[in-house]
């Protein structure tokens, strides 16, 4: 049996309990009897405490040397590897990947931190030449004060580490908003900031629902909100940030096109789709959501997709052989379930999969078949919704026009991806694809973590990006300062 934890709050780097009455439970996504963690929400006061210490802190941290700060990344990274399998298998026991998946997470996640741990060596400002003698023009960033950290429970560890590593390293202090689905992720997180020994206050994470954000937002010494998540969340908290000016950043969905013109190696192209498809069960920000295959060669493809679609093996992310776990929860297996009977109902066709597997080793998780539909149209729901499950859509095109046409034919623009040899096709589709990543002969998932991350359209606010030296800029304040000699 699984001991249940009881998640609790870090504020200025104390372990509190919250302070409200309603309490909340986490259950294995592959087997929902196991109970895995409880907590009490977070309150209002609770999320004010922590911001009040956050700035507190801010006051000394602003002040430590980039190249200090830098060396706490370096310990939380370190702590970070020696801890990969248990950090593993806390996700895959709270959101349901596969033990492969998840220790590749924390890799990337501690990857990430040390990149950061290095740029602190890097924060640089600029000298300018002025029209007058004797005067110097410099550039310098400056921290911007507490940023709220708002993340999701799909990648539990490596967003709260790509958001708060470079906030830190700018001399930012962090209140971390993680997701209410995966919380004991985020409490070890947190455990390792404290074994760190990074210094009270700079880092507080709070256990509290989602309906607390605008508050925290709100607050006066919160000066940046950061936001992982749906478009639907991410529009309240921009328009929240709106209000008060307040820098904001968001990451939201998508609707990833991978393009498959007649060129493709096949067998190659098919691997491709499953991996962006199937990998973290479909349950990513930049997963495949609709494969897009020139007419001459989408029967050959289909056939070979379904073949290998059947092949995958469906399980708790723990077990042997398991290629692919369950959804997170209910609320995410029904609402895939949903948009593929929807897809059925406007004519598609499911080939494989569609439903939830059936047999004693699945009825108490939130497993859902590997799908593949095909007959998809562009205007279907299933083609034009971000379903956040394991699901590939085919539609078929003529030529590769059509294929950008259709690639470029939703609200969102994350990601992309184009499996040709034809530099023709590869500059249209470099040039002309509407997205923030584009990869030729690649999956659509799947980042590192030097390179800015980040979306166009609905995707993103589009102003700043994510990971690489640029994420350093939404956290930094450039001041130009005129020295007369």
């Amino acid at each position: 049996m699984t001991k249940v934890t009881t998640v609790k709050n870090y504020i200025n780097g104390e372990w509190v309990s919250p302070s409200g009455t309603a309490e909340r439970k986490g259950y294995n996504p592959a087997d929902k009897r196991e109970q895995v963690y409880s907590f009490l929400e977070s309150t209002d006061e609770d999320t004010k405490q922590a911001i009040d210490y956050a700035a507190e802190a801010f006051k000394t941290w602003k002040k430590t040397p980039a190249p200090q700060r830098g060396e706490y990344l370096y310990k939380i990274a370190e702590l970070m590897e020696e801890k990969k399998d248990e950090l593993a298998k806390v996700i895959v026991l709270e959101e349901g990947k596969t033990y492969t998946d998840a220790e590749k997470e924390v890799g990337y996640a501690a990857g990430i931190v040390k990149f950061y741990a290095g740029a602190c060596r890097r924060i640089k400002g600029t000298l300018q030449e002025a029209d007058m003698p004797n005067i110097q023009i410099e550039t310098k960033p400056e921290p911007l004060g507490v940023v709220l950290v708002v993340t999701p429970w799909n990648f539990p560890l490596s967003i709260p580490a790509w958001k708060t590593a470079p906030a830190i390293a700018s001399g930012n202090t962090v209140v971390l908003k993680a997701s209410s689905e995966t919380p004991l992720t985020v409490m070890k997180f947190m455990e390792i900031i404290e074994l760190a020994g990074v210094p009270s206050g700079v880092v507080n994470s709070v256990v509290a629902p989602g309906r607390l954000v605008s508050n925290m937002i709100n607050h006066e010494a919160v000066k940046a909100v950061t936001f992982t998540g749906s478009n639907n969340v991410g529009k309240k908290i921009y328009a929240e940030a709106a209000k008060d000016m307040k820098r904001c950043l968001l990451e939201m969905g998508g609707k990833n096109p991978l393009i498959v013109m007649e060129d493709a190696d096949l067998d190659e192209a098919v691997d491709i789709t499953v991996g962006g498809t199937f990998g973290q069960t479909g349950q990513a920000c930049t997963a495949t959501g609709r494969v897009i295959v020139h007419k001459d060669i989408v029967e050959a493809f289909t056939k070979k997709l379904v073949e290998k679609t059947e092949t995958l093996k469906v399980g708790n992310g723990m077990d042997e052989g398991i290629d692919m776990g369950p959804q997170v929860n209910e609320s995410e297996r029904e609402s895939t379930l949903e948009l593929i009977n929807s897809a059925k109902e406007e004519g598609a066709t499911i080939l494989t999969g569609g439903k939830a597997p059936e047999g004693e080793y699945y009825e108490h998780g939130y497993f859902v078949e590997p799908t593949v539909i095909s007959n998809v149209k562009s205007s279907m729901r299933i083609a034009q919704e971000e379903v956040f499950g394991p699901v590939s859509n085919i539609i078929t095109v003529s030529d590769i026009d059509e294929a950008i046409a259709v690639a470029n034919d939703v609200d969102f623009g994350l990601s992309s991806a184009i499996c040709t040899k034809n530099f023709d096709y590869i500059n249209q589709a470099l040039d002309e694809i509407e997205a923030g990543i584009i990869k030729i002969n690649m999956t659509t998932t799947g980042t590192f973590f030097q390179a800015p991350f980040g979306g166009f359209k609905q995707s993103s606010t589009g102003t700043y990006k994510e990971l690489g030296s640029e994420a350093l800029e939404f956290y930094c304040q450039y001041k130009t300062r005129y020295i007369k000699g």
